[in-house]
């Protein structure tokens, strides 16, 4: 018996053996460079790099344009597009392991893949599919002159793959991923919430918010017109930004931030016009409660009949050994709802805004192509773009706010932030509000707008903001209100007009508004009974002394951004706070052990660091020099995850000369620990400095550091 187990041990493991042989040979052919190359003949782009390694792509067409962007950002980042790629092919488990199986599951019952393989050529128009097209070719001609250093088995690339990245991420912008979580939780926690996608490859917890702002002529001391884009993103990993600059004969001319696997700008300039983008998250998400019952398992009820469930299988491939996987067959129901959600505690359709939109590209590129003001609105009409606030400025002299949000137009009186019965058809909502009917400002009597993740209510001066008593509470708009909106338009309302320096340091302010909710947090300290010479009360006398400031030299700011970070996380979670005398001695015993004292400076606490590079870095969070902080060492000190990253300020003057400036937080995001350009912009970064750039192809050809002509091998 045991010879005949160890024979059959060894015959299954010779069978796996070569199994997994065949699968790594069928890999290898369809990593084919002679096939790589042909499929690039015709495309022809030409990558002069800056300085600062910032690389300017030009082409006789866009889809040349989008060839060489994909070049030159493998030649960045290719670690981080290939650590991506998985997650749009739902197959993040082969490469993540099994612990990355929720995902696969998540992004195949969102039906996203799906929805790009039967949309693509009907959805997208020809001009999008040939940019799409051509930046795929830039990463498989990567791919094949450099088959020593890339993953195989993830190559070729196809548009379908790049498209549906941007379907995915759309979602988990608006917070998709936080209605899973809520629904998979249950009353009472009864089900764990598995890893979501967002937490392992859209920069897990760390916080997505962002600064735009602008000011039009009037508010301007010399006329001009300026726009801030400064969306805060993590400072490294799939959603960290990458800067551009795209110009081609067909009339695309644009400089500004994407993410790895993106053919397409989503913050930026042109000559003529500038826009910068905040994350909005209005309630876009309904959790429907289904009725089921043991004698209909295949039914659900909808208006007093049993519905039969529409069902559709997908497969998960399950990682064994090697190159093997196990095809693992689900099947997914929905209703007219949504998809189904299956739980321990019940079963909840979810019906959210978009849901199998495939257009999101079509509408970023018409963004990166319009001109003016009227061609930008026709681009945002697309609605495509499910959430986000815009802050626009133009060479004309125009400012706006939009917050755009595909809300559904749900019917009245009902709570919709609770569950809702699923046996009424008539919750069922099937229209989303369209872009004009949102919230908007269009060349404020003020003079400017401000987005910080707040209210759209409260952008501008009181008598220019929108009534909130034109909106239904059914739209589920945001009400919150931050720091940053908060101090900002406290900066502006100070300014009867607003100078170049002044639009400046109000982007690099450090302080926390008086009023905040924050500092209502830290100022409650007070109101605590403490002991003299004891530890709490030497932090409240350090607490009654901070200016809200959080300079380099501050003495205060590394008590004060410890205490409120409690009150911003849980706000953020949301949950309530620790108690204040909790969370303050928490704080001051951390501080006395590493530094021995409750006031170091606070560039001595919060630091930026990549490589061997380790300096002092002021800001922190919710600040409008944002900068948020994590103890990654044993030191005590923090290190900048996240904030402020790719700044982009752009202007006209008075006669509508362009200008524009960058700053990038690390350098040309390139993540290759030996390049020049690893960490150039570090030190320009944490000084608070920025850097021109030129529209004129001229200086730049006479400027660049290094110049490739990229085409096909004949």
């Amino acid at each position: 018996m045991r010879q005949r187990l160890l024979l059959l041990t060894i015959v299954l493991g010779f069978t796996l053996i070569a199994l997994d042989l065949a699968v790594q040979a069928q890999q290898r052919a369809a990593f084919n460079p002679a096939a790589f190359e042909a499929a690039a003949k015709g495309y022809e782009a030409e990558i002069l790099r800056d300085a600062l390694g910032v690389p300017h792509i030009f082409g006789a067409r866009d889809r040349d344009v989008a060839f060489g962007l994909a070049y030159a950002h493998m030649e960045d980042d290719r670690a981080t597009f290939e650590e991506i790629l998985p997650l749009y092919r739902g197959e993040a488990a082969l490469f993540s392991g099994r612990d990355a199986i929720p995902v696969d599951y998540l992004i195949a019952w969102t039906g996203a893949r799906d929805a790009v393989e039967a949309g693509y050529e009907t959805r997208l128009s020809p001009e999008v599919r040939a940019v799409f097209e051509g930046y795929a070719a830039g990463l498989n001609l990567y791919a094949a002159r450099h088959p020593e250093e890339v993953d195989h088995r993830l190559y070729p690339v196809s548009a379908k793959d790049l498209v549906t990245g941007f379907s995915i991420q759309h979602l988990f912008f608006y917070g998709f991923d936080g209605a899973v979580k809520r629904v998979m939780a249950g009353p009472g926690a009864v089900a764990e919430a598995p890893p979501i996608l967002a937490n392992r490859y859209l920069g897990g917890d760390l916080p997505i918010g962002s600064n735009a702002f602008a000011v039009g002529p009037a508010r301007s001391t010399d006329g001009a017109t300026r726009v801030l884009g400064n969306s805060h993103q993590p400072l490294s990993g799939p959603v960290a930004w990458y800067e551009v600059h795209l110009e081609s004969e067909e009339g695309w001319r644009m400089h500004g931030g994407l993410f790895p696997g993106s053919p397409i700008a989503t913050i930026g300039a042109t000559p003529n016009l500038a826009w910068g983008v905040t994350v909005n998250q209005p309630d876009l998400v309904d959790e429907f409660v289904l009725t089921t019952d043991a004698a209909h398992p295949d039914h659900y009820w909808l208006d007093g009949a049993w519905v039969p469930f529409e069902t559709r299988s997908i497969t998960l491939k399950v990682p064994l050994i090697g190159a093997l996987y196990w095809p693992l067959t689900q099947t997914v129901r929905s209703t007219v709802h949504g998809p189904v959600l299956e739980t321990d505690h019940g079963l909840y359709a979810l019906r959210f805004a978009g849901h199998r939109e495939i257009r999101q590209p079509e509408q970023w590129y018409a963004m990166n192509r319009a001109t003016d003001l009227e061609g930008w609105q026709a681009a945002m009409d697309l609605n495509a773009i499910a959430s986000f606030n815009f802050v626009y400025g133009d060479r004309a002299g125009n400012i706006a706010f939009v917050h755009n949000s595909r809300s559904p137009l749900r019917a009245p009186g009902w709570d919709w932030k609770k569950r809702l019965p699923g046996d009424r058809s008539d919750l069922i909502w099937e229209h989303t509000q369209a872009f004009r009917a949102n919230p908007q400002v269009l060349n404020p009597a003020s003079g400017f707008v401000l987005s910080a993740n707040q209210s759209p209510f409260k952008v501008t001066a009181p008598g220019d903001n929108p009534d909130p008593a034109a909106f239904p509470p059914e739209l589920g708009l945001p009400t919150r209100m931050t720091n940053r909106a908060d101090r900002g338009l406290e900066l502006f309302a100070s300014l009867p007009k607003v100078s170049a320096k002044a639009f400046e340091a109000i982007k690099f302010d450090k302080a926390y508004a008086a009023h905040s909710r924050s500092m209502a947090y830290v100022d409650s300290a007070q109101a605590l009974d403490a002991e003299a010479g004891s530890l709490l009360a030497e932090a409240k006398a350090v607490l009654a002394a901070w200016d809200r400031n959080t300079d380099l030299d501050n003495p205060g700011a590394a008590l004060g951004v410890c205490v409120l970070s409690e009150e911003w996380l849980a706000e953020r979670a949301p949950r309530a706070p620790a108690p204040i005398e909790a969370q303050v001695l928490t704080c001051a015993e951390k501080l006395k052990t590493h530094f021995g004292r409750l006031d170091p400076p606070w560039g001595s606490v919060n630091r930026l660091r990549r490589g061997d590079l380790d300096i002092p870095i002021a800001g922190g969070p919710d600040v409008l020099r944002a900068i948020y902080g994590r103890e990654q060492t044993n030191d005590g000190r923090l290190t900048a995850v996240a904030g402020d990253g790719l700044m982009i300020f752009a202007e006209w003057a008075a006669d509508g000369t362009p200008r524009l400036r960058t700053r990038h937080n690390f350098g040309s995001a390139s993540t290759r620990p030996k390049s020049p350009h690893y960490a150039d912009q570090a030190e320009a970064f944490a000084g608070e400095t920025l850097r021109m750039v030129t529209w004129d192809r001229a200086i730049l050809e006479a400027q660049a550091t290094a110049r490739t002509r990229l085409r096909a091998t004949p």
